[in-house]
């Protein structure tokens, strides 16, 4: 059975793992090859070191570990980076690719949605890279698509897609307890 908990310091390195292949499996060909061949997961484990010794902003980081206690995925969140879209953000959801499709991305999402709630944010968003596979998972969970906007990624530019949640309630309605196993149509790292 997979858990589900608040992430710990010592979970950094693995955080940064995760982070690096879910990017290398979801991003070739979206993001410069040189770039991805690049990505360092212990200063990226690092970087999510610091955010949960920090907590600042509400900040919270959870993992997925499967039953022998190896984390496979995990979900970052807190207040909105900017202002105007939602009240929160979740800012990272990345699931290793051979734990994808079992509930696990629906599961996150929950935990970071009821996050948000209890700090007080009524509504919650997230970018997604558009050209990410990803994006109709989100839209599965109610996500309504409410804008574009180009970045910077590597040194390509990239477009991303901000997804709403407006109330929270609908994230959390639409990721409570799926009966028939994971959700229909779980998948894919996000971006």
């Amino acid at each position: 059975m997979i858990q589900i908990r608040r992430a710990r310091p010592d979970d950094a390195a693995a955080i940064g793992a995760i982070h690096r292949v879910t990017w290398q499996d979801s991003y070739p060909g979206i993001l410069p090859d040189a770039y991805l061949a690049g990505l360092d997961q212990r200063r990226i484990g690092a970087g999510y070191l610091r955010s949960m010794l920090r907590r600042g902003g509400g900040e919270a980081t959870f993992v997925a570990c499967s039953p022998d206690g190896t984390a496979v995925g995990f979900a970052t969140a807190g207040r909105a980076r900017r202002l105007g879209i939602a009240d929160g953000e979740i800012e990272t959801l990345y699931i290793l690719p051979d734990w994808q499709d079992q509930g696990i991305g629906r599961r996150l999402m929950r935990a970071a949605a009821a996050h948000l709630s209890v700090i007080g944010c009524g509504s919650a968003m997230l970018w997604v890279l558009s050209a990410n596979g990803a994006g109709w998972f989100y839209r599965r969970l109610g996500g309504r698509l409410v804008g574009r906007e180009s970045i910077s990624v590597g040194g390509r530019p990239v477009e991303q897609t901000a997804v709403l949640w407006n109330p929270i309630d609908l994230l959390m309605e639409a990721t409570a307890a799926y009966r028939g196993g994971p959700c229909p149509g779980e998948g894919q790292g996000k971006g």
